[in-house]
């Protein structure tokens, strides 16, 4: 994983010099193993949420095929009412023209 330097193994194994006046040993490894814990739960945590993106992403692409195929019938749906709204508006005004005085008595 980019940006980070050290994983739950190299802080496991990483060694520290001893001095005459250093830290309590125990105390030190039992800490680093509480790291260790954290960075193994982080990890976990990042590869979880790359699995969502993924599946969001996913999602998101059938989402916008199923949108465009949608908007595309309704769109030939439309175009189909306004031909036939066409129609009978030339249908109408051929009646008008035929029958016009017809229709107005």
């Amino acid at each position: 994983m980019a940006g980070i330097k050290l994983s739950p193994k190299d802080i496991f194994e990483q060694e520290f010099k001893t001095s005459m006046r250093g830290y309590d040993k125990d105390e030190v490894n039992e800490f680093l193993d509480d790291i260790i814990k954290d960075y193994e739960n982080f990890m976990a945590q990042i590869q979880a949420l790359h699995k969502e993106n993924e599946k969001l992403r996913d999602q998101v692409t059938q989402n916008r095929i199923s949108e465009a195929s949608s908007s595309h019938s309704e769109l030939s749906r439309v175009s189909t009412s306004a031909t036939n709204f066409d129609i009978l508006k030339r249908i109408s005004r051929l009646e008008k023209e035929v029958f016009g005085k017809q229709i107005i008595e």
